[in-house]
C-alpha cells in the first residue's frame, strides 16, 4: 500500500458500559493521552472548552524515531452517542509547509459507538494522509521502501489504538460498575 492510496486501519472493542458513559470519555480531549503509547498530552484551542463541529485542539506528541512534535486537530464530526471524528492538520509546518486546511490533513481519526445489549461497541479508525505527515517525510528519504514503512505505521497505529480502547473500556466499566 502507498501513502497515496490514504491507507487506513480500525479496532474496535465491546464495552459493557452504556453508550452514553463511553461516549463522556471518547469525548474528553484528554483521555486519550493517557492510554496511548504517541500521544502525550491535548489543550483546547481558540477558547474552545469542548467538542463541537470547527472546534480545534492541540496535540503533543513523542515518537522515538520522530521525536516531539505539535499538531492541530480540527473536529469534523460530532454525532453524540454515535461518531466523533477529527482531522488532524500540520499546522506548525513540521513536516513541509504548515498546512492548516482541514482538506489536507496528515490524518483523520473518529470513534463510531453502537449500543448493543449489555452495553456498547465501540470502533476507532485512522485514515492517512493525504497531507504531509512523518511518514511522508520518511517515504521522501526511502522511496523504495514505501510499502514497508506504510505498513510498520499502520502497525504502530493498531497498537496505540489498541491501548486507548482497552483504556476507554476499562474506564468506562468503572464507571457503570460505580452506577
Amino acid at each position: 500500500m502507498r501513502y497515496t492510496d490514504a491507507p487506513a486501519t480500525r479496532c474496535e472493542v465491546f464495552v459493557a458500559a452504556a453508550a452514553a458513559l463511553v461516549w463522556e470519555i471518547v469525548t474528553d480531549i484528554e483521555a486519550p493521552a493517557h492510554f496511548s503509547p504517541e500521544l502525550r498530552r491535548t489543550e483546547w484551542l481558540d477558547g474552545a472548552v469542548a467538542p463541537a463541529p470547527g472546534a480545534r485542539f492541540a496535540g503533543h506528541n513523542q515518537h522515538p524515531v520522530l521525536g516531539t512534535w505539535r499538531t492541530v486537530s480540527q473536529i469534523t464530526e460530532l454525532d453524540p452517542e454515535r461518531a466523533f471524528a477529527w482531522c488532524v492538520l500540520d499546522a506548525d509546518g513540521r513536516f513541509g509547509t504548515a498546512a492548516p486546511d482541514p482538506a489536507e490533513p496528515m490524518a483523520t481519526w473518529r470513534f463510531a459507538l453502537a449500543p448493543q445489549a449489555g452495553g456498547t461497541l465501540l470502533r476507532q479508525t485512522v485514515r492517512i494522509g493525504p497531507g504531509r505527515s512523518g511518514l511522508s517525510a520518511a517515504i521522501d528519504r526511502m522511496p523504495e521502501k514505501e510499502e514497508h514503512l506504510v505498513a510498520h505505521r499502520l502497525r504502530e497505529l493498531r497498537e496505540g489504538m489498541h491501548a486507548t480502547l482497552n483504556g476507554i473500556k476499562a474506564a468506562a466499566e468503572r464507571r457503570q460498575q460505580a452506577l
